[in-house]
């Protein structure tokens, strides 16, 4: 018989494979394995433990099976869901001004400050897009049609489809962290790795070190396409995708008319890279972890996936101000209905009610190491299987990766 203490079995977060059974004696025993379940202190230090490994604050403890989710959201205070018009469009004004100074950063600046009025712009753009995401979900304005107008003209200068992007976008919502189901960052299915040699080193460097801009494939394969749409949802897609490709035919050559093909490189494409930075990274970030897990249907809990599978990340307070506080995103996925500028004060609730619930980081190198390195074939067990314990001879780029990237939490 044989107690094993947690913190022996996983001094490490990754290091599940370790063999801990000796192979030089051979010995016939008959025994009974009893699990043996570690103490709320050692479950403490456990997870204590895998937050420090994989650069998180907290992870939280599992939520147990009988909370709903309306059980959670009757938690929350009442005013959190209120719109405030007012508030609403002052997020426009902080989004238009900062993208407006952005602009001006990049055409007065020195070349080498480039780089500097790039990540600002790009930020500030993002913003537009978080402004479109609370249209989407209904809590922008009360005006509905007004809603669909700013929702459509905020997605235009990062030329995104605004009712494609919504339809796809609901459905991540009803069905996060639901395997093979969600629209946003699945784990890799282990027979489509298997499939094709050329599929397989394709996904290792989309998982691996060009994760950060993987949106603009999102982007490009998922909103395009009519035939992914409903036939009552086509109507609204064309008239989106008819604004997009009108901002492009009139937009672009304007700007390359005025400031020529090296202008439309620095004024547009530039921010629009560092836009999809944003864009990949807070999804990466805010659903991905090694001890989450992607789940089938018939095992799905709304509950422990939308406050359990769903991560808050702390950026800089400059971000979180461009960016409208979309990374206070727990209780956006508790409830749409709840508007951006409503956020803070809504997480605030939950940690004071779900606190030891919930999963907290700050962003940081080991953070984000963790996920591109580690975060990439699915297993039902573990989890997550990293491409490089799969396939150790083509998986250079995670290994250049673990390399290079910084280990900094």
């Amino acid at each position: 018989m044989c107690y094993l203490k947690w913190g022996s079995l996983l001094r490490r977060g990754f290091k599940h494979e370790q063999s801990l059974i000796s192979t030089r004696r051979t010995k016939s025993v008959q025994a009974v394995a009893t699990p043996v379940a570690p103490s709320s202190s050692e479950s403490a230090d456990y997870r204590k433990q895998l937050s420090e490994s994989y650069g998180f604050r907290q992870i939280g403890e599992p939520l147990p099976e009988n909370v709903t989710l309306k059980d959670i959201v009757n938690t929350l205070p009442k005013e959190v869901f209120d719109i405030d018009d007012v508030k609403a469009w002052k997020t426009i004004l902080v989004s238009a001004s900062s993208y407006a100074l952005g602009l001006f950063m990049i055409s007065k600046g020195p070349w080498y400050l480039l780089p500097l009025a790039w990540a600002w712009t790009g930020t500030a753009v993002t913003g537009f897009f978080v402004i479109g995401h609370d249209c989407a979900h209904k809590s922008f304005t009360r005006n509905k049609l007004v809603e669909d107008i700013v929702g459509t003209l905020a997605f235009l200068p990062l030329i995104y489809p605004y009712e494609p992007w919504r339809f796809k976008h609901d459905r991540h919502h009803a069905k996060t962290n639901m395997l093979s189901e969600d629209t946003a960052w699945l784990p890799v299915c282990r027979e489509e790795f298997d499939s094709s040699p050329v599929l397989r080193k394709a996904l290792i460097y989309a998982y691996g070190p060009f994760r950060p801009w993987m949106s603009i494939a999102h982007w490009l394969i998922c909103h395009f396409n009519l035939k992914t749409f409903r036939p009552n949802q086509v109507k609204r897609v064309k008239i989106s995708l008819a604004c997009v490709f009108a901002f492009i035919a009139i937009g672009w050559p304007l700007i390359v008319y005025k400031t020529g093909i090296v202008g439309w490189i620095k004024f547009w494409l530039m921010p629009w890279l560092g836009y999809h930075f944003w864009m990949s990274t807070f999804t990466m970030v805010h659903h991905t972890a090694p001890h989450i897990p992607f789940k089938s249907s018939d095992e799905w809990n709304a509950a422990q996936a939308q406050l359990n599978g769903t991560v808050h990340c702390g950026y800089p307070n400059w971000i979180e101000i461009l960016c409208h506080d979309i990374n206070f995103h727990i209780p956006h996925h508790i409830s749409t209905k709840i508007p951006s500028y409503n956020l803070r004060a809504a997480h605030q609730s939950l940690q004071g009610n779900w606190g030891k619930y919930l999963n907290e980081a700050t962003w940081n190198w080991r953070l984000m190491k963790t996920i591109m390195t580690v975060c990439h074939v699915y297993h039902k067990e573990q989890n997550y299987i990293a491409f490089d314990k799969l396939v150790p001879e083509e998986s250079q780029p995670i290994s250049f990766l673990k390399k290079v990237m910084p280990d900094y939490a």
